[in-house]
């Protein structure tokens, strides 16, 4: 999407001003849907700080996702639009299969949401 969905961005921005982790979204961008939930930027960038920490190899890497918000650990949320969606326990839908099977955490650019829906989809075998 060359011109983001407002209502995608208002979404995204309560999520972020809430700090909530609950919002179930799916969205299509190029080559993929991906179904997880809304995260704020904030607890996204911690957890995989955490997840980069755990690892001997890719420690180093950690600190650049413990940067603070430009508002400060203190301050007020920031005025900026949301430009990127942070879905956690988040997949790629292939076919049946959705990868990872347990979820991952992904970034995607807001600009490059061609739809979406509210809700996370999954399949089931029956």
């Amino acid at each position: 999407m060359s011109n983001p969905d407002g209502l995608l961005v208002d979404i995204a921005a309560m999520v972020e001003s809430e700090h909530s982790n609950q919002m179930p979204l799916t969205v299509v961008v190029p080559g993929a849907v991906i179904t997880g939930r809304l995260a704020p930027q904030s607890l996204w960038q911690e957890r995989i700080a955490e997840v980069l920490a755990a690892s001997e190899h890719l420690k180093p890497f950690a600190t650049l996702f413990t940067t603070p918000d430009p508002a400060g650990a203190d301050g007020p949320p920031t005025a900026a639009r949301p430009t990127h969606l942070h879905l956690h326990l988040a997949r790629i839908l292939q076919g049946s299969y959705g990868l990872p099977h347990t979820g991952g955490m992904y970034r995607i650019a807001i600009a490059d949401i061609s739809s979406w829906t509210v809700g996370d989809l999954s399949y089931t075998d029956q």
